[in-house]
């Protein structure tokens, strides 16, 4: 760092991420296959290496078998070798209040990320809002 120039802080630095987050999380939520709700739902992931994995939802005639489209966002991270992540995008219909993650995904997604981890909001269009995993899930449940 050259001298007289102060550090920027990690929110500033990540914010580039963020954009691109959210564009990964729009582009797959046009992917969707969600014959049944027709609520379609693209989220990404960014990972300790700065790798963005994205996955949407994927409906089943037995909705049990149903799965998220964050898992999924998870899923590839971790196939692609992720062991934690920075920061996830959620898109859906919704613009304002924005859907968040359903309970299962908020716990799926405590096993890879902290308290802090930024978890952004979002429709298809305009701004998100950012929450964190911990404001969305306290006292999540961790062997760690």
């Amino acid at each position: 760092m050259s001298r007289g120039r102060r550090p920027r802080d990690a929110r500033a630095q990540a914010a580039p991420s963020f954009q691109a987050l959210l564009t990964a999380a729009r582009a797959v939520r046009r992917q969707a296959h969600a014959p049944y709700s027709r609520f379609q739902v693209g989220a990404a992931v960014l990972d300790e290496g700065g790798r963005i994995h994205a996955g949407c939802n994927v409906e089943n005639a037995s909705y049990g078998l149903t799965i998220c489209a964050e898992r999924n966002a998870v899923a590839a991270a971790v196939a692609a070798g992720a062991k934690s992540l920075r920061a996830v995008a959620v898109v859906t219909r919704e613009r304002h209040p924005p859907a968040t993650p359903c309970g299962a995904c908020r716990q799926v997604l405590a096993e890879f990320g902290g308290d802090d981890l930024p978890v952004l909001l979002a429709g298809p269009t305009g701004p998100a809002q950012e929450q964190t995993l911990g404001a969305l899930l306290p006292q999540a449940f961790r062997l760690r």
